[in-house]
């Protein structure tokens, strides 16, 4: 199958498990798939990631060491459900320890950012929680600025806000990988 020509055009369900069976055995296919992510065309990017999305939990596990170049790519992304999808596979995976700091402080805007699709907000945020949760100073921090984002925010935001402030005083980790 040509990855490129298929990924080219809408996809559904049934072509995302078809090509899960293509790449489930195959490390090779996988790259060939993730290149394309990385690639220069952000909708062929978009739906591979989210083909990534689809990844058993072991199955995801090959995504590990991409772990650097995943995030380089999000912070440049200019296709919102694209980088949505990227965060989302990113909080699927440990995160580093000490957090790389560029990456915080793209979160730490996102979360943020009003022009940001919500959920991208609510990853940023979420993936902000984990990377500060074991230092004290930066959770204290974070808390902070949960607690001044009040007002007009939506329901998903409100939600994932008010589920890291329960965890911040126990110092609970939100992921689950």
């Amino acid at each position: 199958m040509n990855f490129k020509a298929k990924l080219s055009e809408r996809i559904g369900m049934d072509d995302i498990h078809e090509i899960l069976c293509l790449t489930q055995q195959s490390d090779k296919r996988k790259q060939e798939l993730y290149d394309l992510v990385i690639g220069e065309d952000e909708k062929i990017g978009y739906h591979v990631a989210w083909i990534f999305t689809h990844f058993s939990p072991e199955a995801n596990k090959w995504l590990y060491e991409k772990h650097d170049e995943l995030i380089s790519e999000v912070m440049t992304c200019e296709h919102g459900g694209k980088r949505r999808v990227i965060l989302n596979l990113l909080y699927k995976q440990p995160l580093s320890d000490p957090p790389r700091v560029d990456f915080l402080d793209f979160c730490l805007e996102r979360m943020l950012s009003v022009k940001e699709l919500p959920g991208v907000q609510s990853l940023c945020m979420k993936i902000a929680y984990e990377l500060c949760r074991t230092i004290p100073e930066l959770t204290q921090e974070l808390k902070t600025t949960l607690e001044m984002m009040e007002g007009e925010l939506c329901p998903a935001i409100r939600s994932v806000r008010n589920n890291i402030l329960k965890a911040i005083p126990k110092g609970k980790s939100l992921q689950k990988y």
